[in-house]
């Protein structure tokens, strides 16, 4: 009965939290106070002109894109040319359209199509684009390999 005792927390040496052993006069050794200014810098060395959002993944919030366009009628929608962190599937997407969707489309080209739609034409192959860090689908790229987001968290660039 006294081996059972002794094992007991009650009756051992007092546990040392780890912050009494912190040395607080010496500098730590990870830890740089200019580390916000250089990713600043940083920041804006790689975006180069005006976006509309930073787009990161919805799963891990990992970022995408830092320069995108966002989409006219789909306001949950982006374009982009430039991004990061992501990967083309193989597998292309088959594109849904309707007689109605087509009927706009054709009278869309007749008044001067601007290029605001995410996919023009339904000959057009798209495929699949997923995050690389974590293979979230967060949209497709098209032929002109413009990227068009819709499964993606905005947030203020």
């Amino acid at each position: 009965m006294e081996e059972g005792d002794s094992k007991s927390p009650a009756n051992s040496e007092q546990i040392v939290s780890d912050d009494d052993e912190i040395d607080y006069s010496t500098k730590p050794e990870f830890y740089d106070p200019e580390l916000d200014d250089k990713d600043e810098k940083w920041i804006h060395k790689k975006k180069h002109g005006r976006s509309d959002a930073v787009l990161s993944c919805p799963a891990c919030f990992t970022t995408l894109c830092l320069e995108c366009q966002r989409h006219e009628k789909y306001l949950t929608q982006y374009r982009a040319i430039f991004v990061s962190n992501c990967k083309i599937e193989d597998k292309q997407v088959p594109i849904q359209s309707s007689s109605r969707s087509r009927s706009k489309k054709r009278n869309r080209r007749n008044e001067g199509f601007d290029g605001s739609d995410a996919i023009s034409t339904s000959n057009e192959t798209i495929k699949q684009v997923c995050c690389s860090v974590c293979s979230t689908e967060v949209g497709v790229i098209d032929e002109d390999e413009v990227y068009h987001f819709f499964n993606v968290l905005p947030s203020e660039s």
